[in-house]
């Protein structure tokens, strides 16, 4: 289970949150100050950091330099709460290394949005650390968890995985256009584990690539099967890690599973991220390029948050631009999110390609997509990622 390190100065916000996580099953340990923050944060080596901007003696901002210049921390994420929203404030936290803002007075449900969000977002951070460093960081409880992992795809034959699915759904007509396809695990020894803990040990282990074949083997069958019972036309997208989209024999793969359930490719799409394809730009374009030739659709996911330029953008050969939920977070009362998602859906249209804001919450954040034209969105306000059969149902009653 992750665990999330909490520094709060203000006790009853401080209780609040513990409680509100514990009642998820979160393992939570708390600071009531900045510089005790700090000796827990690299003692325990959290999931996640939630911190208070404003603290007496060391704040937010000295707490996040701090964690970022130790190596133990250097990428574990950073949420800060604060009840500021001023321009600057959010300026200088992005550019000393905070992942996301929490606005208060806070719903539980921006809450759990948040910090789900960047627990899965950190296993594409980790895709930067050598498998060997991660190997030797390796605590016991985390060994344990390579055991199992190795014993769920080498001995049980992924039959421990399951496949999630979350739509997405069309602004303009409200129907369900696609869905995201989001691994979970769910081990007789450890119980339910979370993709942040167990993606990073599969890319390091190498186990990703089995892993990642047989979901998109699992998703491919699925399309067959819904087309099959008249639930078509249903675009299902599917997560690409670093590993496997550089892995030779990936359009090999892909052309495999299209023919054996005899599927019209654009019914499949693989979500890559910004930070994976600038590893290599003239490789992934030139990857991207022959999936696109196939009919296969590419979604960029995450959008602003990763590295690349605009400069690039209109060089890359996708079909969809999905746009981090960082910025729709509170979008209709944020002026400078305001400003940068409208500019994000313009600049996506001109280059005609689907928009897909990510992370929707509130009928004021779908109500801001709608008047400025976002094609779809994702998120909470219409449905958690389901279990397939759970989904299948949704689609036939929706």
């Amino acid at each position: 289970m992750p665990k999330i390190l909490i520094i709060e100065d203000e006790e009853a916000v401080r209780e609040n949150i513990l409680d509100l996580l514990e009642a998820e099953d979160f393992e939570t340990i708390a600071a009531a100050n900045g510089r005790i923050g700090i000796h827990l944060a690299i003692s325990e080596v959290p999931d996640l950091i939630l911190c208070d901007m404003m603290m007496p003696q060391l704040d937010g901002y000295g707490v996040l330099t701090a964690l970022r210049q130790d190596p133990s921390t250097a990428t574990v994420p950073f949420i800060f709460l604060t009840a500021k929203s001023a321009k600057s404030d959010f300026r200088q936290g992005m550019n000393m290394g905070a992942d996301d803002y929490i606005t208060k007075p806070f719903t539980r449900a921006e809450l759990l949005s948040a910090i789900m969000n960047r627990l899965e977002k950190h296993a594409t951070l980790k895709r930067y650390l050598s498998p060997q460093t991660v190997i030797n960081k390796l605590s016991p409880k985390m060994q344990l968890l390579e055991i199992s992992l190795h014993r769920a795809i080498k001995q049980h034959d992924f039959e421990e995985f399951k496949i999630y699915y979350q739509p997405i759904v069309d602004i303009a007509s409200g129907k369900i256009v696609a869905a995201e396809s989001l691994l979970r695990w769910q081990s007789p020894e450890l119980g339910l584990v979370y993709p942040t803990e167990f993606i990073p040990l599969a890319e390091s282990t190498g186990l990703i690539v089995p892993l990642g074949k047989w979901v998109l083997k699992k998703v491919c069958k699925q399309i067959k099967s819904w087309r099959d019972v008249g639930i078509y036309p249903l675009i299902l997208a599917v997560n690409v890690s670093a590993i496997e989209f550089n892995q030779p024999g990936l359009i090999e793969k892909i052309v495999k599973f299209i023919d054996i359930n005899g599927l019209e490719p654009h019914y499949l799409e693989l979500e890559l991220t910004e930070s994976m394809i600038m590893q290599d730009v003239n490789s992934a374009i030139a990857t991207m390029n022959q999936l696109r030739s196939l009919g296969v659709k590419i979604a960029l996911d995450d959008f602003g948050t990763g590295y690349s330029s605009l400069i690039y953008l209109k060089n890359f050969p996708i079909n969809t631009l999905k746009i981090d939920r960082y910025f729709i977070h509170n979008v209709a009362n944020d002026p400078q999110k305001s400003a940068i998602t409208k500019a994000l859906i313009q600049m996506a249209h001109n280059l005609n390609l689907h928009v897909v804001a990510e992370g929707v919450e509130t009928e004021a954040e779908l109500d801001f997509l709608r008047q400025h034209n976002c094609n779809s969105m994702q998120g909470f306000l219409f449905s958690r990622p389901l279990p397939a059969a759970e989904f299948e149902k949704f689609l036939l009653t929706n």
